[in-house]
């Protein structure tokens, strides 16, 4: 099957190598002339415009577009869409948000053209595991022909379409709130162990051992592990720790879907913790127990 893939960072281009090792014909385009040297030298077709993209593909033309959500995929949809025909059909493989989903979606099906998202979980692992896809599509009709796509990239049984098109984007979303609630927990009990220096426990040995039976073990907690016992006491790491969008957009979702989600909001909160280097909150805090109780103050 041929497509076209915008977007050839770590995520994107290992995509179209899988792709390509599954005898699909790829034509690429990205910003990076590197990444598109190295696409083509696994047997990609390359463009040097993305206004000639569409003129590369036959048609109807399937083109994956894998790239930051927002001004990005909007500046990428208005350059194509001239370009694209009824039919065509145009895959956002990104981490939109599922409402610029829903809206893109019914701005290019008044020009016939079909809009599929497709959530996409399995980072910088796909390229060997393969990939979790949640795709949303307009209908069972389009799904199905570009459905060898997505057998290709994912993980055994990996890959479902899951409602109309941004179904994939929001379950991907709330698939990422999981993902921080989890591993807040994981993050939480290894510092308690790690605090309780007595016992001297070796946190790498008690991440592998969870590995086996244990009904906390997952893929993360894999990955966890291997983390452990390569730097044990984790050091050159900064406790900063990135939010990407999804667990501020599924807290909000739960907000206005009066859905309780403590765990994931907590998590999302712990991460903007992160980022202070001092919390005028935590002054505020040890200044109103010394004004009523007298407890001592620690100076800077």
């Amino acid at each position: 099957m041929q497509l076209g893939m915008i977007g050839l960072g770590k995520m994107g281009g290992n995509m179209t190598t899988r792709l390509l090792q599954g005898g699909h014909q790829v034509v690429v385009f990205d910003l990076s002339a590197a990444a598109i040297a190295a696409a083509v030298a696994e047997g990609a077709t390359a463009v040097e415009r993305r206004e000639d993209f569409a003129s590369a593909l036959a048609g109807p033309r399937v083109i994956w577009i894998m790239i930051p959500a927002g001004g990005p995929v909007e500046d990428t949809l208005a350059t194509l869409l001239p370009t694209l025909a009824a039919g065509d059909i145009v895959i956002d493989g990104g981490n939109s948000n599922y409402h610029d989903t829903q809206r893109r979606a019914a701005s290019l099906a008044a020009h016939g053209i079909h809009y599929v998202d497709a959530g996409t979980s399995g980072g910088i692992w796909g390229l060997a595991e393969g990939y979790c896809l949640m795709v949303g599509a307009p209908s069972a009709a389009v799904f199905a022909q570009i459905e060898p796509l997505f057998a290709t990239l994912a993980a055994p049984g990996g890959y479902a379409h899951v409602g109309p098109t941004g179904a994939g984007h929001f379950t991907k979303m709330v698939h990422n709130g999981i993902e921080y609630g989890l591993m807040q927990a994981y993050a939480e009990g290894f510092e308690i162990m790690q605090a309780k220096t007595e016992m001297n426990l070796d946190l790498a040995q008690i991440a592998a051992l969870w590995r086996t039976g244990s009904v906390v073990r997952s893929w993360l907690l894999d990955l966890t592990a291997e983390m452990l016992k390569a730097n044990p006491a984790l050091e050159g790491i900064k406790g900063w720790v990135a939010d990407s969008g999804e667990g501020r957009w599924t807290v909000q979702e739960a907000i206005d879907l009066d859905v309780p989600a403590p765990v994931i909001t907590l998590a999302l909160l712990q991460r903007l913790a992160s980022r202070q280097d001092e919390s005028f909150g935590a002054k505020m805090l040890a200044g109103m127990r010394n004004q009523f109780g007298g407890h001592a103050i620690k100076q800077d």
